[in-house]
Formats: C-alpha cells, sequence, structure tokens
C-alpha cells in the first residue's frame, strides 16, 4: 500500500535539509517522494537532493522552469502521483517520524478515507500544539469542523486516499486560500479517523505574518478560493447556517490584526453571515463576542480583546516558552 508524498520546494534553503531528513527517516517503508522544484532561485533543491541520496528511498524531482506557485506545485507532484494514499508537505515544515506509519495504520484499521492527526505550531523557538476534535466522516468534519472552525483545512496534516482527488485540483494562479481545496476532498471521504498525537510541525517563522499579509491579490485570491469551493459542494447539503459559519471563519482573521483597514474589510466581506454569529455554538463564547462587537461597530472592544491575547497571554507564553 503506498503512499504519495508530495513536496513543493521554493525558497527554503535554511529549512530544506530538516524537512528532507524528516521525510526519509519515516518508519513506513512503502512511500514514493516527489520533490516539485517551482522555479526555486535558491539552493533548496540542492541540499534536499543531497540528503536524499544518503537513503535508500524512492524519490523522483519534478521541475518547473519558472515559478508557477504553490497550487501549480501540488498539482504536478497530485498529476506524478501512483501512490493510493496522498500526504502533502511543505517544504518548511517538519515531520515526526512515525507520522505516515501511524495515519496509514489508523486509516485502514477504520476503514477510513482520510486520516489527519494533531500538529504543533512552530515559532522557532517555541511552540504551540493544536488539538483537533473527532468527526465520524467527511461531511461532518466540514461542517462541524472546517466551516464551524473548530478544525483547519490545511493540507498537510492528512493522509487521504488518492482517489478523493479524482477530478479535483489546486487553484492555479490564486494561492492565498489553496488549502481550501481540501474542503470538497474531505466531503467526499466516507470515514474519517482522528490521530490523536501531534505529528507535524508547521513552522510559523512570524506568527503575525497571516494578519498583516492581505494584499489586493491576496484578497481576490481568497475570494475566489471561497466561490469555487461552495460551487463544488453544490451538490452536498449545506444549509445556509452552515455556509454562513464558513463565510465567517473566513473573514475572522481580519479582527485579529487590530487594523482599522481590515476592521473594515471584516464589515464588507459577506455581511448576510453577521445575523448567525450568535448560532455557532462550536465556537468558543469568547469569539463569538467579538464577532459581535464587530457586527456592531464597537471595534475598540475588539482591539482591546486583541490586545489582551497578543500582548498578554501570547507574551505569558513566549516568556516561559
Amino acid at each position: 500500500m503506498k503512499v504519495s508524498v508530495i513536496i513543493p520546494i521554493y525558497k527554503v534553503e535554511a529549512y530544506a535539509e530538516r524537512c528532507a531528513r524528516s521525510l526519509m527517516e519515516q518508519s513506513f517503508p512503502d512511500m514514493e517522494f516527489i520533490f516539485v522544484d517551482d522555479g526555486s532561485p535558491d539552493g533548496s533543491a540542492g541540499i534536499i537532493k543531497r540528503v536524499c541520496s544518503e537513503y535508500s528511498r524512492e524519490v523522483r524531482f519534478l521541475v518547473h522552469p519558472e515559478n508557477k506557485g504553490l497550487p501549480a506545485a501540488r498539482n504536478t507532484g497530485l498529476q506524478a502521483s501512483t501512490g493510493e494514499w496522498i500526504l502533502n508537505v511543505d517544504s518548511d515544515d517538519w515531520l515526526e517520524p512515525t507520522m505516515v506509519e501511524h495515519l496509514l495504520s489508523a486509516a485502514v484499521k477504520a476503514d477510513a478515507d482520510l486520516a489527519y492527526c494533531d500538529y504543533y505550531l512552530d515559532f522557532g523557538g517555541s511552540r504551540r500544539r493544536l488539538d483537533n476534535p473527532s468527526f465520524p466522516d467527511g461531511v461532518t468534519m466540514v461542517r462541524e469542523g472546517y466551516f464551524a472552525g473548530t478544525a483547519k483545512f490545511n493540507v498537510w496534516n492528512k493522509l487521504v486516499r488518492a482517489s478523493l482527488f479524482d477530478g479535483i485540483s489546486f487553484p492555479e494562479g490564486h494561492a492565498m486560500g489553496e488549502d481550501m481545496t481540501m474542503i470538497p476532498v474531505t466531503a467526499r471521504a466516507g470515514r474519517v479517523v482522528h490521530v490523536p498525537e501531534a505529528l507535524y510541525h508547521w513552522f510559523k517563522l512570524n506568527p503575525g505574518a497571516y494578519s498583516n499579509s492581505f494584499s489586493e491579490k491576496n484578497l481576490e485570491d481568497v475570494l475566489f478560493n471561497v466561490k469555487r469551493t461552495l460551487e463544488s459542494l453544490a451538490e452536498k447539503s449545506f444549509s445556509e447556517k452552515d455556509i454562513a459559519f464558513f463565510k465567517l471563519n473566513v473573514k475572522l482573521p481580519f479582527l485579529m490584526s487590530g487594523s482599522k483597514e481590515q476592521f473594515r474589510l471584516w464589515k464588507e466581506w459577506f455581511p448576510e453571515a453577521d445575523k448567525y454569529i450568535a448560532d455557532n455554538h462550536f465556537l468558543p463564547l469568547r469569539t463569538r463576542l467579538v464577532q459581535l462587537c464587530a457586527a456592531h461597530g464597537l471595534f475598540f472592544l475588539v482591539r482591546l480583546y486583541v490586545f489582551a491575547v497578543d500582548k498578554v497571554f501570547y507574551g505569558i507564553h513566549r516568556l516561559f516558552s
């Protein structure tokens, strides 16, 4: 039972060796590793090739002569894959040695189409473990996880039966929000299984970068991917409330920056969803209260909350980490 691991490469010279070794040293034997050099201008690919040459593993290197973006690199890897299972990995992250073995074992035991694990958010000098709830099937995982905001649709902590990707590709040219592709993929899954171990390390050199990265193109990409995702789910039984929860979670990061401009964007995006804020009992009360404050224009309270979380809570966490 082969697992295909797809790893795009672009400007990860400082982290490439750590990622490659964590892949080569996986405890599960039957794997193919498909590295896609997406026109990277640095020495990332050379470092990975050197590391891989030290191991007896099935490795392929594919090259984009010019940078096409992360979604295109993932698609190139998918098209070349031959395994029954797919795992996507980002090349500045790394895996625990038993990740693939534990995910596949759980999937086979449960007769599942998708297995997912918990993960660490690594900041370089400290880390925070992020746990996931369990769901019985793919549609429930989308509704009560991705849409409700209790689970992330990250591509890299999920081992997926390859057939779930049939007819589905990543949105080339629209990188921001490209991981929403996992929503229709997950919706196709019958049974899903949660492995309650933190097996993946998501490396975030700057934990505040996400809230500061919304260029005009980024915003266009997110809207494109929201529309694309909802269109792909048209035949599924998701209610207006389910979709509203999704829209609220898409725009929630706008409230986490303290920026007046991003507060404005929060008000402008998906106002039809705001009436459902109080109904999302899957989220903590404090998150709903922050959104309700925003809906009523009380942004000074939102800003106070953001300050308390970032400067006080995470400040103490960083001090003692």
